[in-house]
């Protein structure tokens, strides 16, 4: 079976955990401050913050910005649960956008039309990779708090500069399904350095020296908690994986970007078929490539996941949306058209640095034959 994303792993990660297993620190210390400094400057950032999650950085990243109960934050439904969910962990309602169907992703427009007197923030996500309008977003709605949900976006540029450069904060995930993987881990960017320090401070239960530098100093001076945090840290064995990864993050993503391009040509024989891109603002790094199916397919997206699978095809369904979940039944969302056709007529095709021509033609063909069925 052809997976939909399999990390790139070499022998360099695994000499590095065993370095930082030899050196008896396993726990968050100088592997994490080496690649929090290292993947700041890749994204032109002031400071980065190593977290457990891009979950948890969300989180920090609401409570950096003051967000808690009675504010909204403006969300795109079209995001993992996730995006909606720390909105809750705050205390605060998420109100669901409308997004651009042609990239997944909130606009200034969509973001008025969910926009109340009580919205505080708004969480802006890079969908699959692909940047999102941040400057047009940034001048209508100046005034509330933008947060980037760059979970997917490591290696996409916008306006020929790394996502997240210029961001007042942004989150990101290196879960396996990222180009840049720890395993789980996740990352805060700012140029804030007061955010940072209390991000800092908060994802360590708010403890005022962290263990890493009090050992370092050999103070014995007990510690102190400023506020009510979490334990939301990092590894040094994530860390030093997150190292080797980042390096090869260039080749990753001009990997990715070929073989996204193979895929469009050979599927522009499909007529109406449309695939995940560039946009005139930004450069995606293919972190997901998705199809949306035509009108009048001869079959459903669920019926081709199934019929892909019996040509050992594995493809996942498109980017979820939030507000058609259980878990978001008692919150109220208006019309969000281009939301619900996206979620389910869009599908996730295989797409991983190791994959072969033949591999990716298996997926081609197998999808040539839908369409003529």
């Amino acid at each position: 079976m052809i997976p939909v994303m399999r990390p790139w792993f070499g022998p360099e990660e695994q000499a590095a955990v065993g370095e930082v297993i030899a050196s008896g620190w396993v726990a968050q210390g100088p592997r994490v401050a080496e690649f929090e400094r290292a993947f700041a400057a890749s994204v032109e950032a002031g400071h980065g913050v190593a977290a457990s999650s891009c979950t948890t950085a969300l989180h920090l990243a609401l409570v950096l910005a003051g967000v808690g109960p009675g504010d909204e934050v403006v969300v795109p439904s079209l995001s993992f649960i996730a995006t909606a969910n720390v909105v809750r962990y705050v205390g605060a309602t998420p109100v669901f956008a409308d997004i651009d169907p042609a990239t997944g992703n909130l606009t200034a427009k969509t973001i008025d039309a969910a926009r109340t007197p009580r919205t505080r923030a708004v969480i802006i996500v890079h969908q699959g990779g692909v940047p999102a309008d941040v400057d047009d977003i940034r001048l209508v709605h100046e005034g509330l708090a933008l947060i980037e949900d760059a979970a997917c976006a490591a290696g996409s540029f916008y306006r020929d500069r790394p996502v997240g450069a210029g961001a007042s904060v942004a989150a990101w995930s290196f879960h396996p399904r990222k180009l840049l993987t720890t395993g789980e881990g996740g990352m805060l960017t700012t140029d804030d350095p007061e955010w940072s320090a209390r991000a800092r401070r908060l994802r360590e239960h708010g403890m005022s020296v962290s263990a890493a530098d009090r050992h370092a100093s050999g103070s014995t001076a007990p510690e102190e908690y400023t506020e009510v945090g979490f334990n939301y840290r990092m590894t040094d064995l994530q860390a030093a994986v997150g190292l080797v990864q980042l390096r090869r993050l260039p080749e990753l993503v001009a990997r990715r970007r070929a073989l996204a391009g193979r895929y469009q040509e050979l599927l522009a024989g499909i007529p109406g078929l449309t695939t995940a891109g560039d946009t005139d603002h930004g450069r995606t790094n293919y972190q997901s490539f998705w199809i949306a199916l035509p009108a009048g397919f001869p079959m459903s997206r669920n019926d081709l996941l199934g019929f892909l699978a019996e040509r050992g095809v594995s493809a996942r369904r498109g980017i979820m949306a939030a507000h058609l979940e259980p878990a978001y039944a008692d919150v109220p969302a208006a019309e969000l058209p281009h939301t619900e056709w996206l979620t389910a007529n869009s599908l996730i095709l295989p797409l991983f640095h190791a994959m072969t021509e033949a591999e990716q033609d298996q997926v081609v063909e197998a999808l040539h034959a839908a369409a003529r069925t």
